[in-house]
């Protein structure tokens, strides 16, 4: 376990940055390793698996429905809560899928992608000195928001390559200082989705300690080997949990923005009133779009997660041909693979020399860990798998000359 507080007297948006590990000690900021390392893609020509965006669209049906509503006017601005008719298609999913009754008209809230979500919510329950709990590897922005909200960033380590957290680290990580315990599963960037058990935990310890239960479930559609189960199904987890999603992963329309959460309207009024000054509202013509996605049927959903576990399974295969070891995901899209097999003891070091020595880009692990854990994910690369097929087979074709 360890925590994260940027240093005293920085302005906030140097606190920001700090939170991500962005801010260098002359006090510029420094560019995402995606945005560097897509840049070097560009430059080098080599096949970007660094960043998690897929090259193929989504189903004709929901990018019809987005030319659709273009045609029909809808236009302006929509309701600041979200349109009715994607409130009512996330409350049919919740049903569907999960067993979840949500109130459309006061239980649900569509954001700018599941990140202002996520954003809406750290500012409208995170004061200073409050603790956030995650765990770690994570999702860069959760650190850059804690910060900015000037919350402390506590940690829970997940290990390569099973990721399982250790429950006694858990425990320890949680006390009355906790506000917000942060769950992303299927999580990114490990693939692991988590059992009940560390679930089950996740509830016991926010209710004895009273803290606010937020869940990252963007790729809840793309799971293989593993079922998704929300926290927010779980007994006595909906009343303190903000569950939140979005429609880019599901059906590759990440550029769209389109996310919501789903919570007790009075926690939804509480993130309302933050996320009304951040955005205002996105996205009017993707918003029946994303709803019609959402009442796809069932083949869609688990044809979609069939398909990218083909190109999971592509993707490792050359991995592990290149003398990778490699942990295979249970969802989401993107395998870490430890480069240390090949002599490797600075994989960020090693990812920018990879474009040159075999043609394609990954990302380091260490960017998704505070630096006084680098140490153990030194060797680890991230590779993203959402592209085309033909895509994949070249990128595992060039990583064999590295075996």
């Amino acid at each position: 376990m360890s925590d994260f507080s940027p240093a005293p007297g920085l302005a906030p948006w140097q606190r920001t940055a700090a939170g991500a590990g962005l801010l260098a000690g002359d006090g510029r900021i420094a560019a995402t390793i995606f945005a560097e390392m897509s840049a070097l893609a560009l430059r080098t020509g080599a096949i970007n698996l660094g960043q998690g965006f897929p090259d193929e669209d989504g189903p004709a049906e929901v990018l019809e429905a987005a030319r659709q509503a273009i045609s029909d006017g809808v236009n302006q601005y929509p309701p600041g809560i979200g349109l009715p008719v994607l409130r009512e298609a996330v409350a049919r999913h919740q049903q569907r899928f999960y067993g979840i009754d949500v109130d459309a008209t006061s239980e649900v809230l569509v954001t700018a992608g599941a990140t202002e979500a996520l954003a809406a919510t750290i500012l409208a329950f995170v004061d200073d000195g409050d603790e956030v709990v995650t765990f770690e590897p994570y999702y860069d922005a959760y650190a850059a928001l804690i910060a900015r909200a000037g919350g402390v960033h506590r940690t829970v380590p997940l290990g390569f390559p099973d990721w399982r957290p250790d429950p006694d680290e858990l425990r320890a990580a949680v006390t009355d200082r906790t506000r917000l315990i942060i769950v992303n599963s299927p999580h990114n960037p490990t693939g692991v989705v988590f059992d009940d058990e560390i679930l089950e935990l996740v509830v016991e310890l926010a209710t004895r300690h009273d803290t606010i239960i937020v869940t990252d479930e963007v790729y809840e559609h793309l799971a293989f080997g593993a079922a998704h189960r929300p926290i927010a199904a779980l007994p006595g987890a909906w009343e303190r949990t903000v569950s939140i999603s979005s429609g880019g992963k599901t059906f590759s329309t990440t550029g769209w923005k389109i996310g919501w959460l789903t919570a007790p309207a009075p926690l939804v009024t509480a993130v309302l009133a933050v996320k009304q000054y951040l955005t205002y509202v996105n996205g009017a013509p993707f918003q029946p779009a994303i709803a019609a996605g959402l009442d796809l049927p069932d083949s869609f959903f688990t044809g979609a997660a069939a398909a990218l576990a083909a190109k999971r399974d592509v993707l490792v295969d050359g991995l592990i041909a290149a003398g990778f070891d490699v942990s295979p995901p249970q969802a989401g899209y993107f395998v870490i693979a430890d480069a240390s097999p090949l002599g490797v003891v600075d994989g960020d070091a090693f990812c920018r020399q990879l474009p040159e020595r075999a043609g394609v880009v990954g990302v380091p692990v260490s960017a998704f860990v505070h630096p006084d854990r680098h140490d153990a994910y030194r060797s680890l690369v991230r590779f993203a798998f959402c592209k085309r097929l033909p895509v994949l087979e070249e990128a595992s074709a060039r990583l064999r000359r590295l075996g």
